[in-house]
């Protein structure tokens, strides 16, 4: 795919259509383009590898999707600022709604999120993306304080690392020795 088609479109396009929807898991993998376009996007150092395996079960126009994601990341350290490997493996649960079901909201209106709740992805037409949805997925599990290797070395020339407990749990404890 061009690099200007893959503009139009979204970086990981994987487009899944209802009436051909695998019955075995299905496994998609990001090529190097593809990789590269998700580590501008995710404003990380590099995406080595990015694939992911999804079970499919269709209820009605309603799709739930299961599986998990994997990938290797190149980022940089939230201490000394050195980029590192860092290994991504993470469940994914989605469903696929038809946009006619998506709920009106009132802006001022406060939603509550429950984690144990699989996202919801509205479509329209008789396909998704699957590609995407595995893309946001992908930007939610990187860790933005992500800490590598050389993390402690930093801390310690920095003099961030005092061997004197601190805190009010620190008080306690002085309190408890008395």
């Amino acid at each position: 795919m061009s690099a200007a088609k893959r503009s139009q479109q979204g970086e990981f396009e994987r487009i899944v259509k209802l009436d051909r929807l695998p019955r075995e898991p299905l496994r998609i993998e990001a090529d190097e383009a593809e990789r590269a376009a998700l580590a501008r996007r995710f404003a990380i150092d590099g995406v080595h590898s990015l694939e992911a395996e999804v079970h499919f079960v269709p209820e009605g126009t309603i799709v739930t999707a299961t599986g998990r994601l994997t990938a290797e990341i190149d980022q940089l350290c939230a201490i000394s600022g050195e980029p590192f490997r860092n290994r991504i493996d993470e469940p994914l649960s989605m469903r696929f709604v038809p946009a006619s079901e998506e709920p009106e909201f009132d802006p001022e209106e406060e939603i509550e999120l429950d984690s144990s709740e699989p996202d919801e992805i509205y479509y329209e037409g008789q396909a998704f993306d699957l590609g995407e949805a595995v893309a946001q997925s992908f930007g939610l599990a990187i860790d933005p304080y992500a800490e590598g290797p050389d993390a402690g070395t930093t801390r310690e020339k920095a003099g961030l690392l005092d061997a004197a407990p601190s805190g009010p749990f620190a008080a306690l404890a002085a309190l408890k020795k008395d």
